[in-house]
């Protein structure tokens, strides 16, 4: 993967080409960065560079097949961990070599997708992707073997922050101890989830959203699409150029979050008073809580931005609204309900649910309180 092919984020291009180039090469980093923003497509063409020893930002150079082999994703030096989960195939003790084929698949196609795309290549259900400690032992038999190109041996681990204590613990070791020419890049979106001990071992490199030009440079170039459509995608974004796609070719996630949210507090208005409505709302509860968690969490996540834009309307920042309702739901109509008095519980009880959701807790049970709860802030004064 050449750098020239990643968006943005010119001045961590120089800076690793730079300290690739002079030799000083950390052997532990970490990249944080919001989802859609390439951490992860950074992290490949950063281990091709070192790798196969190239030069300048077309990441080329004299040693064709070691850039041949990464372009396929199959060079021997290069390994990757990920979340993974049990499946009918993989019934039990799942790690990532058991869904390679799947991972090269899922980057070709989508060197910018997020951890849901993946859990749903995945088939994940109610089951939440862990990286465990029989991934940090194939770590260990991957580190030991010797180096095809007599260079470097790079690890990536994708959601380094989905590593369970004991995998933790193990990879702690390593990066404490680390074997000659090793390089160790870790991605996460959230850095507060990882472990202190290992953050102080990792060089970490913080990558900000894409710009909106550089969105919708980048979908008039690679989808040949309109200059003013591109414009009001990258504006809807919000820097996540995976998301940038999915509202291009209108792929939602296949979930329709906007109608949930919409029958969500249309019958938390109602239930004010009204205990037949209460109904209504345990209905919702229980559909919700048939999806996944990933899916839970995630549609969460969207009612806490819906919220957020709700409040910004209210505080007449038109400009800083980007979400655009397709169905009849007017959020002007719904902004006045926002308030500063109601906005900080609110965005707290969204929070505390995903947070008991993501420890397995009971779904309907959380999305009921959670619904009785927005019935008594959404009426606030």
């Amino acid at each position: 993967m050449q750098f020239s092919e990643i968006l943005g984020h010119e001045h961590i291009k120089n800076h690793l080409i730079k300290s690739a180039s002079q030799g000083r090469i950390p052997h532990a980093q970490l990249f944080i960065g919001p989802e859609g923003t390439g951490t992860l497509a950074m992290a490949i063409a950063y281990a091709q560079y070192i790798v196969c020893q190239n030069k300048g930002s077309e990441n080329s150079g004299e040693n064709e097949a070691c850039n041949l082999k990464f372009n396929h994703l199959q060079h021997p030096d290069l390994h990757f961990v990920y979340p993974t989960v049990t499946t009918d195939e993989i019934k039990t003790k799942p790690k990532s070599l058991d869904f390679l084929q799947d991972w090269r698949q899922f980057i070709v196609e989508n060197p910018y997708g997020g951890l849901f795309e993946w859990y749903k290549v995945l088939g994940v259900q109610n089951k939440q992707g862990e990286i465990r400690v029989d991934d940090a032992q194939e770590i260990l038999r991957a580190l030991s073997l010797k180096s095809l190109e007599g260079s470097y041996k790079i690890m990536i681990i994708w959601m380094a922050d989905k590593m369970n204590i004991a995998a933790s613990n193990k990879l702690l070791k390593l990066l404490e101890e680390p074997t000659d020419k090793t390089v160790f890049i870790l991605i996460s979106e959230n850095e507060e989830d990882i472990i202190q001990t290992i953050r102080s071992r990792c060089q970490v490199l913080h990558f900000n959203g894409l710009s909106e030009s550089v969105i919708s440079n980048a979908l008039v170039s690679r989808e040949n699409i309109d200059e003013k459509l591109a414009f009001k995608i990258a504006h809807q974004a919000q820097g996540n150029y995976s998301k940038a796609l999915n509202l291009l070719h209108e792929d939602n996630d296949e979930l329709p979050f906007e109608r949930w949210f919409v029958d969500w507090v249309r019958a938390a208005f109602k239930a004010k008073g009204n205990a037949a409505a209460i109904q209504d709302l345990i209905s919702w509860s229980e559909q919700i809580a048939s999806l996944g968690r990933e899916a839970q969490k995630k549609f969460l996540n969207y009612c806490i931005e819906m919220f957020r834009q709700a409040l910004l309307l209210n505080y007449q920042a038109e400009k800083l609204v980007y979400i655009e309702p397709v169905s009849d739901f007017k959020l002007e109509k719904f902004a006045p309900f926002i308030t500063g008095n109601n906005i900080t519980e609110i965005f707290k009880e969204l929070s505390d649910a995903s947070y008991h959701i993501e420890r397995n807790g009971n779904a309907k049970i959380i999305l009921t309180d959670l619904s009785i709860k927005l019935t008594r802030l959404i009426h606030k004064n």
